[in-house]
């Protein structure tokens, strides 16, 4: 190899260590978006924590009117809920597995006809469930954290409504399965127990710790395109002192 050929810069090389460059960059840029995004939400969750529960149906007119309430506080009385039906959505809390029971709160004089409570965690370990008696009208006051469904993802198996066996919150088909006309497009996760003589069943609305780690992660991607540069001056270096 002359010495003007190994002073020559690799163009294949060049150009794939570029590609590969800003793909890292843009992957750190991303995490560091994803950072953003992550302190809102736990700014605003730990906003909740402290604020007042409010009327149900005011805020489901601000709901109906395009404002974003997911993470608020809301407060309403569902006749009969303590021994509604239910679907078992499948659920992970601390480590334990189990599922989350989900019942249709009727509403009156509201901008939706019902809202689907999720009423709370029950482990895999217990096979009882709470008694179920759809004419009971015993009001139940309830105080919960509005909660937008979450997408399926690729790996969320489909939903069995045959077997109650629901992986996803898809409020139409859920709201359709309770024969719940007009549901809200949130779900109400319960802060308070709909069945205080019952235990096994846990109000969980939030999980008990949001992980933010996308701070970590963007270092990551950054360093690692720094390492690629490195290499990549490295080798070039390399080559231009033989």
């Amino acid at each position: 190899m002359t010495d003007k050929a190994a002073r020559r810069l690799p163009v294949g090389l060049t150009l794939s260590v570029a590609v590969a460059f800003a793909i890292l960059v843009g992957l750190g840029g991303w995490q560091l978006q994803r950072l953003a995004w992550k302190q809102d939400l736990l700014a605003r969750v730990a906003a909740l924590q402290s604020a007042p529960a409010r009327p149900l149906v005011p805020l489901l007119d601000r709901v109906k009117a395009g404002e974003d309430l997911e993470y608020g506080r809301a407060r309403v009385v569902c006749p009969g809920l303590a021994t509604a039906p239910y679907l078992e959505v499948y659920g992970v809390r601390d480590g334990q597995a189990g599922v989350r029971l989900v019942s249709a709160c009727a509403l009156a004089n509201a901008p939706y006809g019902a809202i689907l409570v999720d009423r709370g965690f029950v482990t895999d370990d217990i096979s009882a469930r709470p008694p179920v008696d759809p004419a009971a009208t015993a009001p139940v006051e309830v105080v919960g954290v509005f909660r937008a469904p979450e997408k399926p993802s690729f790996v969320t198996p489909p939903n069995d409504v045959s077997a109650n066996h629901w992986y996803s919150r898809d409020i139409p088909a859920m709201a359709a399965q309770l024969k719940a006309s007009s549901p809200a497009p949130l779900f109400l996760m319960a802060e308070t127990p709909t069945n205080p003589e019952w235990k096994a069943l846990v109000p969980a609305p939030l999980p008990a710790e949001i992980s933010n780690r996308h701070l970590e992660y963007a270092l990551t991607w950054f360093g690692l395109a720094a390492a690629l540069v490195g290499v990549y001056a490295a080798m070039l270096w390399k080559r231009w002192k033989a």
